[in-house]
């Protein structure tokens, strides 16, 4: 079995290894190297980015795969192409150097930031009147440049009210490095830590929110789990954890909650059951089903979830660009809006329109709905939230439904 097996992992591999790598084909390096220049019409994007990569020796990649010995910051902006040149969710990459700033994400500066206290003047000078911190952890097979112009898109497009921070660990970049970045992400906790720290010691700080993806999630959770373990709690100051994608165990993940205890940040999770990437990581870890693609309405994840409190929006519906279905949460318009607009701030979702829970509510208050429209109406639903509330008028508005059916299929026999 072991030896039928392998071959069809191994294909599985190299054919998703082609597909991510297919979008970097063509990539000038060296896209950080500062223009110095925003031509009129352009936004620009600041950001702080902290990372435990080794420095690179070739001018414009700043960092490179390898791990390096100390947390080291840098203030670097992006600036993106206007609106009518541009697809919200998707980063323009230059076909060559210099990039063109008005059809191409581009780089203006890139400044050192040598100290805590000036990483902390940063956070004081670029925080918004709601004095919100966002800070990101990207995921496996990331580059320094792809980790640092992604976050400026997403930053971007969903108008996010919160001061940009991305902590970047060290990821060859390679489908065949799996182990490696599994491993660097263990190397960065502390300096995540760290980082998480400085920020929450920020007296001007007021809220921060977590959002990590893919390989990512395990760093954040982890370094999470490791704060809870040290002081009792999470800090207060952190409010918010998104985990898109998450590269996690499910049977890890478990534990990793009850280490970081009941009084917890807010967790919300966008998960994918057409991820390919998770479909690969799962038969390379041992076949145990991954975070980010649970089914959150089915047993024994429904019931976790409402335990938990844990909020989480389906995306399996929802189409996207990407060929590995593993970036959803940052290509969709609608989910980047969602992330600006209310999670980031600490809305609810419960009453968001897109949520799986308010539909099934319409189907089921009908007079002449069939189980048939009810798929359709599934199915066709491209963001499903489950939440504790709306879990609850799931299952209520179900229960309606199917005597609303029983109703009418007793009428139509004249029985």
């Amino acid at each position: 079995m072991m030896n039928r097996e392998m071959p069809r992992v191994l294909r599985r591999v190299i054919f998703a290894g082609l597909l991510a790598l297919a979008g970097c084909a063509g990539r000038p390096e060296g896209v950080l190297v500062p223009s110095g220049e925003t031509p009129a019409g352009v936004s620009t994007v600041d950001l702080l980015v902290a990372t435990t990569r080794a420095p690179s020796q070739q001018p414009g990649v700043l960092f490179s795969g390898e791990r390096g010995s100390e947390l080291v910051m840098r203030d670097i902006t992006v600036s993106i192409p206007p609106d009518g040149k541009r697809k919200v969710g998707q980063v323009q990459w230059p076909e060559k150097l210099p990039a063109d700033p008005m059809k191409d994400f581009s780089t203006v500066s890139v400044t050192p930031i040598d100290s805590a206290k000036a990483g902390r003047a940063w956070l004081d000078g670029h925080l918004p009147k709601s004095r919100r911190v966002l800070v990101f952890v990207h995921g496996f097979n990331n580059r320094y440049e792809d980790a640092v112009y992604r976050f400026a898109q997403i930053v971007h497009d969903s108008k996010t009210d919160a001061a940009p921070v991305i902590f970047t660990w060290p990821s060859r970049a390679s489908i065949f490095d799996y182990s490696y970045d599994k491993e660097s992400t263990n190397y960065s906790r502390d300096a995540l830590e760290e980082l998480l720290r400085a920020a929450v010691d920020t007296p001007e700080v007021g809220e921060i929110t977590i959002m990590a993806h893919s390989m990512g999630t395990w760093l954040a959770v982890e370094t999470l789990r490791q704060m809870a373990i040290r002081d009792g709690r999470v800090p207060k100051k952190i409010q918010q954890v998104i985990l898109a994608s998450p590269d996690l165990d499910v049977d890890v993940f478990g534990q990793q909650l009850r280490a970081i205890g009941a009084e917890r940040p807010q967790f919300t999770l966008f998960v994918s059951r057409d991820d390919r990437a998770l479909t690969l990581s799962r038969r390379i870890s041992g076949n145990v089903d991954r975070l980010g693609q649970i089914d959150p309405s089915q047993e024994p994840y429904r019931s976790m979830l409402e335990k938990q409190g844990i909020i989480v929006l389906d995306l399996t519906a929802l189409k996207s660009g990407d060929s590995l279905n593993h970036g959803k949460f940052a290509e969709s318009p609608e989910v980047v809006r969602l992330i600006g607009n209310r999670l980031i701030a600490g809305q609810t979702v419960t009453d968001s329109e897109v949520g799986l829970g308010d539909r099934l509510g319409a189907v089921a208050l009908g007079t002449a709905q069939t189980v048939g429209s009810v798929a359709s109406i599934a199915v066709s639903t491209p963001i499903a939230v489950f939440d504790p509330v709306t879990r609850k008028n799931y299952d209520d508005q179900w229960l309606r439904f199917g005597r609303s059916v029983e109703d009418t299929a007793v009428t139509a026999t004249g029985q």
